[in-house]
């Protein structure tokens, strides 16, 4: 990673905004998506944008949906939101390199989504020290702001378009699960990754069928983790090495 700065032609939050708006591309679709599957899963379109507003978790909000309208216990949509973002350790000691002493970091870490912090990650060490926590301040307000608009616009409009393209009803709610197919596909090329999401998948699928619904997310991605590392130190694998 390269820690050569650059000047910019720009003040740092209005090149954090200009900088952020491709993240848009991704946001605004699934937050719509959202929007509208909160709705039809029995919250109203304010519950629907505060949730948005307040957990801001991308998948974890269409989990957190999904297992309240099923009537699961509070202690596991919980544990499950937690369970989902844990990924998110990794991300702040990753950037703490790249930040300055200021008070507002441990705030402004409510706006670090996996899009900011790749952004992040590549950009901030590119940065003026004194332009780091403006430029941040600017695209994480911008990718923000714009999955609450996004979640209003299906929560409030959604129905609507549902009505007048039935089709999108049936599209939508797979936004997010094409997000993260992008993320996942270019692993496998790679047999242990490979292995590991089709052991994910069956492990997921045969919980679904015998009824362990809510549990079968952190027990199927138990599954593919053990059968990653597992795969590592299989004497196959060392010897294609």
């Amino acid at each position: 990673m390269t820690t050569t700065t650059t000047p910019l032609r720009a003040s740092p939050w209005v090149t954090g905004v200009r900088e952020a708006i491709p993240l848009l591309g991704g946001y605004i679709p699934i937050a719509i998506s959202f929007g509208l599957v909160a709705v039809q899963a029995g919250f109203s379109a304010w519950e629907a944008v505060a949730i948005s507003t307040l957990i801001y978790a991308g998948a974890s909000q269409f989990v957190f949906v999904g297992m309240v309208a099923g009537g699961a216990p509070l202690w596991l949509v919980v544990a499950m939101t937690l369970l989902i973002n844990v990924r998110h350790v990794v991300y702040a000691p990753n950037l703490a390199a790249s930040m300055t002493t200021s008070r507002w970091w441990p705030a402004l870490m409510h706006g670090l989504t996996d899009q900011v912090f790749a952004l992040a990650l590549t950009r901030l060490p590119q940065l003026p020290e004194a332009a780091r926590l403006g430029w941040y301040t600017g695209a994480a307000l911008l990718a923000w702001l714009a999955w609450i608009a996004g979640t209003a616009v299906g929560a409030l409009g959604g129905e609507w378009v549902v009505e007048r393209w039935p089709l999108l009803g049936e599209v939508m709610p797979f936004a997010l699960p094409a997000l993260f197919l992008v993320l996942v596909v270019p692993r496998l090329s790679s047999f242990r990754w490979g292995l590991a999401t089709l052991v994910t998948i069956a492990a997921g699928a045969l919980l679904a069928v015998l009824g362990v619904a809510n549990a079968g997310i952190p027990l199927a991605a138990l599954c593919g983790a053990l059968c990653f590392f597992m795969v590592k130190r299989s004497p196959v694998t060392r010897s294609r090495s």
